[in-house]
């Protein structure tokens, strides 16, 4: 993970030519949210990607990120909230949030268990219906990984099917991932079921 804790605020920042604005690539245990009209860019293999909206005030982010057993459930409600935290400070009402999910390919990992992205998008699935969050579009599961490019400030969102792979970086960053979430570092310098 490059020394950043997972539920870091993606750091990795460019121009995009092709949509002529700035955008933010979140990798994998990172979040982002903003009121700026950027692109958030994301590539997930077997990772989720969670997209929130606030479409009235024009603020939007989205979180990058994978639960690899039943125990990290506690990762995903984290990089929820996380997510959720950063949308309030940027001035979106939680009760106007609204979501759509992208993901959970099943792609050949060895570090994976065949019901890994199963068990992800069924707890993002349960966590948006526990918080009352619409979920107004996914795609999820499937053989292949995606590309993703979300527009905040509208609430639009793109995806391109990545039916072919030049080469493993997807799944290095997932398998380096999930040796981060495996060797408990995930819970970083604090833990949210701490009293």
């Amino acid at each position: 993970m490059k020394g950043e804790t997972a539920g870091a605020i993606a750091s990795n920042r460019y121009f995009d030519p092709d949509f002529q604005l700035p955008a933010v690539k979140i990798l994998p245990g990172e979040f982002y949210a903003t009121s700026e009209d950027q692109v958030l860019v994301a590539v997930l293999g077997s990772c989720v990607a969670v997209c929130l909206f606030d479409s009235q005030r024009g603020i939007g982010g989205m979180n990058h990120f994978l639960l690899p057993d039943q125990a990290s459930a506690h990762h995903g409600v984290r990089i929820m909230e996380q997510l959720i935290e950063e949308l309030l400070r940027e001035g979106a009402r939680r009760y106007q949030l609204e979501a759509k999910v992208f993901g959970a390919g099943n792609l050949p990992q060895e570090l994976l268990r065949h019901d890994t992205t199963l068990r992800t998008v069924e707890f993002v699935h349960s966590y948006l219906d526990t918080e009352g969050i619409p979920l107004l579009a996914e795609d999820v599961m499937g053989p292949h990984a995606r590309k993703v490019y979300i527009f905040p400030s509208s609430g639009q969102v793109q995806v391109k099917t990545l039916r072919s792979l030049h080469n493993d970086t997807i799944q290095q960053r997932e398998l380096e991932y999930l040796l981060y979430l495996k060797r408990g570092e995930v819970l970083g310098p604090y833990d949210l079921f701490k009293k």
